[in-house]
C-alpha cells in the first residue's frame, strides 16, 4: 500500500512550501521514490527473517522457508513445524521465536492486521506485542505497508541525520530534538521521513 507518488510529492511540496531546506533538498535531488508493501502477516514474517541479515540472506532464508511451508509462509503452517525443519532454513532459535510469537497472534485474532486502530500510537502498541517487533519495525510497517500519512520514525539515526542535512545543524539530532523539529511537519511527517532517507542516500548536503 505505503503512500502513492501522487500523494507523496503533494506532501512535499506543502513541506517546501514550509521548509526553505526542504525546497533546496527537493530543487536538488527531486522526489523519492514510493516505498510500499503489501500490508498484512508475510510483510511483518519478512521484517523479523530479515532482521540483523543481508538482503540476499533473508531473501535465501525466505524461499526456504515458502518451499516448507508454502507461499507466504501461513501462520496455522509455520506453528506446525518443529525446530530442526525451521532451522535448516535458516531461523536462528531467537527468530523462531519472533516468528511464533506472530503467528500466535495473528491466529488468535489479538492482532488485527486487516482493522488496526486508527491511531498511530495504538496500533503501535498492537504491532509491538509481537516479539521481535520494535517501535521501529511497527513504524515502518505502518508507514510502508499501511501508508500512514504521519508516522515520524524519531529513532532511526538516518532520519535523525537527514533533518540535521536539511536544517544546516553543526550535529546530528537526537531522538528528542527532531521530535519536537517535526511538530510543524505535521500531517505530513511520513512524507518527511522518507524524503530524509532519500537524500541520505544520496549524500545531500547542503550548502
Amino acid at each position: 500500500m505505503g503512500i502513492p507518488a501522487a500523494q507523496l510529492h503533494a506532501a512535499l511540496d506543502a513541506l517546501a512550501a514550509l521548509e526553505p531546506g526542504i525546497a533546496q533538498a527537493l530543487a536538488v535531488t527531486g522526489y523519492p521514490d514510493e516505498r510500499i508493501r503489501e500490508p498484512g502477516y508475510a510483510t511483518l514474517l519478512r521484517t523479523i527473517v530479515g532482521q540483523q541479515v543481508s538482503v540476499a540472506a533473508a531473501a535465501s532464508v525466505w524461499n526456504k522457508l515458502e518451499a516448507l511451508i508454502g507461499p507466504e509462509c501461513p501462520p496455522d503452517k509455520l506453528l506446525a513445524q518443529d525446530f530442526d525443519g525451521l532451522r535448516a532454513c535458516g531461523l536462528s532459535r531467537q527468530k523462531q521465536g519472533y516468528a511464533r510469537s506472530l503467528a500466535e497472534l495473528v491466529l488468535s485474532g489479538e492482532l488485527p492486521l486487516d482493522a488496526l486502530p486508527a491511531d498511530d500510537e495504538e496500533a503501535i502498541a498492537y504491532l509491538t506485542r509481537v516479539k521481535g517487533i520494535g517501535r521501529w519495525s511497527a513504524e515502518i510497517y505502518l508507514l510502508f505497508a499501511e501508508g500512514r500519512t504521519d508516522i515520524w520514525p524519531a529513532g532511526d539515526l538516518a532520519v535523525q541525520e537527514g533533518v540535521g542535512r536539511l536544517l544546516k545543524l553543526d550535529a546530528r539530532p537526537s531522538e528528542k530534538d527532531i521530535r519536537v523539529i517535526a511538530e510543524r511537519w505535521r500531517p505530513h511527517r511520513g512524507a518527511a521521513a522518507i524524503f530524509t532517507w532519500h537524500i541520505y542516500a544520496k549524500g545531500f548536503q547542503a550548502i
